[in-house]
């Protein structure tokens, strides 16, 4: 299984942006996505994440601001970003908790590369 994600980029504080992770595989069954974060010097943290029934989790510091959405006919996971500030700036890595159902049913999870984002201020 493999995530390719895109849309992160450069935007000024205020703006908006939103990158989707693509999952790829024959036989598989994506469960939990999400989105996770690392700025330089710091530890990489859950930013959102959503389960197969659509329930959403948030880190603090992004309620109200992002909303994690998916499509499971494109194994897809979007992170709309608003309202961003400085604080956002990081490398955003997505991950998806998946199975395989082949001659046995093997259950993992996928991180994908990560794609820049950076809030001027």
């Amino acid at each position: 299984v493999q995530l390719q994600a895109s849309g992160g980029g450069l935007v000024q504080a205020g703006g908006s942006l939103r990158p989707a992770c693509v999952a790829s595989g024959s036989g598989v069954r994506v469960n939990g996505m999400g989105w996770y974060r690392q700025a330089p010097g710091k530890q990489r943290e859950l930013v959102a994440d959503i389960a197969r029934d659509g329930r959403t989790n948030y880190v603090d510091s992004v309620k109200g601001r992002f909303v994690i959405s998916r499509d499971d006919g494109k194994k897809t996971v979007y992170l709309q970003m608003n309202s961003l500030k400085s604080e956002d700036t990081a490398v955003y890595y997505c991950n998806a908790d998946y199975m395989i159902y082949g001659d046995e049913i093997v259950a993992g999870r996928a991180w994908g590369q990560g794609t820049q984002v950076t809030v001027s201020s």
